[in-house]
C-alpha cells in the first residue's frame, strides 16, 4: 500500500502540489485509524524524498499513529521535526516580507 504511493497518485493524474500533498496527508491519517504507525512514517519519508513541504497535518496524523503503536520517541521526534520546519518555514516568509517591504 504504502510503496509507489506518490507515483500511484501522479500515474492517476495526481500532481505534485495541493493535490499529492491532500493525497499524502489522508494516507496518512488512514494509516493512523488503522493502527499502522510504521506506514504512517513511510509516509511521511516519502513525501520528504518527493520535497513535498509536509504541514501540521502530516505530522499530526504522523504523531497519533506513533503513539497509537506506543512508539512515543518517535513521536516526540515527530513533534521536534514539526517545529522545527514550522519556525523555518515561518522565518522564510519573513524574509520575503521584508524583501518585498524593502523593494516598496
Amino acid at each position: 500500500m504504502v510503496d509507489g504511493f506518490g507515483a500511484a497518485q501522479r500515474g492517476a493524474g495526481g500532481e505534485a502540489g495541493a493535490r499529492t500533498l491532500v493525497s499524502y496527508n489522508a494516507g496518512i491519517r488512514a494509516c493512523e485509524k488503522g493502527e499502522q504507525w510504521q506506514r504512517a512514517l513511510a509516509l511521511l519519508a516519502e513525501m520528504w524524498e518527493a520535497t513535498l513541504e509536509r504541514n501540521v497535518i502530516s505530522y499530526s496524523a504522523g504523531i497519533t499513529a506513533c503513539e497509537k503503536g506506543e512508539q512515543w520517541q518517535r513521536a516526540l521526534a515527530l513533534l521536534s521535526e514539526m517545529r522545527e520546519a514550522m519556525f523555518e518555514a515561518q522565518r522564510h516568509q519573513l524574509q520575503h516580507w521584508n524583501q518585498r517591504v524593502r523593494e516598496g
